[in-house]
């Protein structure tokens, strides 16, 4: 593992080199995809750190998404908007990232869990763009902050019983009690709150609305898969309590994820209806983890994997628009085929593969979820099938009032693209659209 921590700290010497620490996270997500050659349970292990295959496909998601906020967010070195900074907190955050995904050792995730909750706290303060950006901000640190910390009672306790902590290696399977569902609760909220379950998930607009670009793409690309990754880890040792509350999480999730849908269908601010979306995919990701079967399992990886990336994108053409327009809202960015005619391509491409159409790998991961819950209850058909019919609505919904339509009079004339945004809207698209042809990778989970 340090053959990828070390690059990481040695670019943040060379955070005033733009240009370097871009190039350098390209070769850093290079190495990373070498070195899945075989198809050992845990590898490259040492110093407590290791990597499986579910951690390995997050850790290599995480430099990925790194290395195109960098080629996203040249806005911040033409505006000279202490780009040294930003790079440097980007890199703090992609270091903890690194560390939770490939720790072995549930305090050692628990605490670069939390560590990576300040940078992606001081981009948004730092680089948001409304004074809301502050409780924004807060509203984000203290709803995972007040849950997470029964999550640290909750290590200790077992810590206490077991006299270890490392993942795997206890034998610790609850049975069920009152104080052992407590203990239960305790251990899941707080990955709950980051994915972000309904109910929970109300820091997430406000949180992507005022971030930056890369804040919002780190925050929909990584950061909610770091509730997913910690309900594989942590569910282990609470198999036979949690399959006694399957039936409140998948309902609170497909009942959650319809009520977001149509909340979908009314926002005005492209930005926000992204953000929205985001909830109702991982809605699906829960319902998959939280009924321990095979199939529930592999379709949740692969959405979250499909999910990052395609949210990232999505982000990164609001962003084009936000730079150009000047405002996000539907109302005022609308007619955009006639204004930038060639970017409309990437709008349906991304807009198709966040209504899971084929061939992203959003499609087989749903298909996958909806396979897990039809064969755990067949009652839950309701659910996704509304689910299913207004996630197509929504996107349908975003893309065609943005696309077409009579722009306002008010734009001037200005350049469809450049170069460097196509490049980033490639390279979001092409391996959502590629991995599935190799998706043997994923059923070696």
């Amino acid at each position: 593992m340090l053959k990828f921590l070390l690059p990481v700290v040695l670019l943040m010497k060379l955070k005033d080199d733009w240009k370097s620490a871009q190039m350098g996270l390209g070769l850093l997500s290079f190495l990373v995809g070498l070195s899945c050659f075989h198809n050992m349970y845990m590898y490259s292990l040492g110093f407590n750190l290791g990597m499986d295959y579910v951690s390995y496909i997050m850790v290599y998601l995480s430099v990925w998404i790194m290395f195109l906020i960098v080629i996203s967010s040249e806005r911040v070195k033409m505006m000279n908007n202490f780009s040294g900074m930003f790079i440097l907190v980007n890199l703090v955050l992609l270091f903890s990232l690194l560390v939770t995904f490939s720790s072995l050792n549930y305090l050692l995730f628990y605490i670069m869990f939390e560590m990576s909750l300040i940078p992606t706290l001081i981009l948004i303060l730092g680089w948001g763009y409304q004074p809301e950006r502050i409780q924004a901000g807060v509203y984000m640190l203290f709803y995972t902050l007040s849950l997470s910390l029964p999550l640290l009672g909750s290590l200790l306790y077992i810590y206490m019983k077991e006299y270890s902590l490392v993942m795997m290696l206890s034998n610790l399977i609850l049975e069920v009690s009152w104080a052992n569902s407590i203990w239960y609760f305790s251990s899941v909220m707080a990955f709950l709150v980051k994915l972000p379950m309904y109910m929970f998930h109300l820091w997430l607009p406000k949180a992507h609305v005022e971030a930056p670009v890369a804040g919002s793409m780190i925050l929909a690309g990584v950061l909610l898969k770091l509730g997913g990754y910690g309900l594989i880890r942590v569910l282990l040792m609470f198999q036979k309590i949690s399959l006694n509350f399957s039936s409140l999480w998948v309902s609170i999730s497909l009942v959650g994820g319809v009520v977001v849908s149509l909340l979908c269908m009314r926002q005005v601010d492209m930005k926000s209806l992204i953000a929205y979306s985001s909830v109702v995919h991982m809605s699906m990701v829960l319902c998959g983890l939280m009924i321990f079967s095979w199939w529930g399992l592999m379709g949740a990886v692969v959405v979250m994997v499909g999910h990052g990336l395609c949210s990232s994108g999505l982000f990164c053409l609001a962003n084009m628009v936000y730079e150009r327009v000047g405002s996000r809202s539907l109302l005022v960015s609308k007619g955009l085929l006639n204004f930038m005619p060639s970017m409309g391509l990437w709008w349906f491409l991304f807009s198709v593969g966040n209504m899971a159409a084929p061939p992203t790998l959003n499609l087989f991961g749903e298909i996958s979820l909806i396979i897990s819950l039809m064969s755990w209850s067949t009652f839950t058909v309701m659910g996704i099938m509304f689910l299913s019919f207004f996630s197509a609505a929504y996107t349908l919904y975003m893309y065609s009032l943005s696309q077409h339509g009579i722009f306002v009079s008010s734009l001037y004339s200005c350049s469809s693209g450049k170069v460097r945004e196509y490049l980033v809207l490639f390279l979001h698209w092409f391996p959502l659209n590629m991995l599935i042809l190799n998706l043997n990778l994923v059923n070696g989970v």
